[in-house]
């Protein structure tokens, strides 16, 4: 029950985001500082904070320093459950005001998926930045890597759901 009211109070925050960002608020409203070393994931599209042209850019510190979470899944691709943890899909949208409906998130080798901006807020996905604790790097999926908590919920225990797992993400265009 908590969790549900968890997930809806952040929808709303997310949504009432959104509409600040229609109804003319600037980025200089809720400043993004600019990353100050190398950028591993830039959000463009329809958001309403940005902090590098038309884009916002985040470093490695930058999304470390949003709220952290972990869990602990079994995916198709581990023999055995892995722990991830960064921060929350729906925190790193949030901190841009986004204002559309679907992410389109590419990966470093080009890989594209179309991930809806509803799966941020209905399950706890995370932007993995650590692996079993440990930073990950680009052979091993990283440095940043969608994942969905696949063991919270048996309807995440699903193909479409394991394509939206995007591995080695570099960025996410808002349409």
């Amino acid at each position: 029950m908590n969790q549900l009211i968890l997930r809806r109070f952040a929808m709303l925050a997310v949504c009432a985001l959104g509409l600040l960002g229609a109804m003319g608020a600037s980025a200089q409203d809720t400043p993004l500082p600019p990353p100050t070393e190398r950028v591993v994931l830039t959000i463009s599209g329809q958001i309403g904070v940005r902090n590098q042209g038309p884009h916002a850019a985040f470093d490695l510190p930058m999304l470390e320093r949003l709220p952290q979470h972990r869990f602990t899944t079994r995916t198709p691709w581990d023999e055995h459950p892995v722990t991830f943890s960064g921060p929350r899909l729906r925190d790193v949208l949030a901190a841009v005001r986004v204002q559309g409906r679907q992410l389109r998130a590419t990966a470093l080798n080009d890989y594209r998926i179309v991930i809806p901006a509803e799966d941020a807020q209905r399950f706890d996905v995370v932007i993995a930045t650590r692996r079993d604790g440990k930073p990950m790097a680009v052979r091993d999926k990283g440095p940043l890597f969608i994942v969905y908590p696949f063991d919270s919920d048996p309807v995440l225990r699903d193909k479409r759901y394991y394509e939206r797992s995007i591995w080695q993400l570099k960025s996410i265009e808002v349409e």
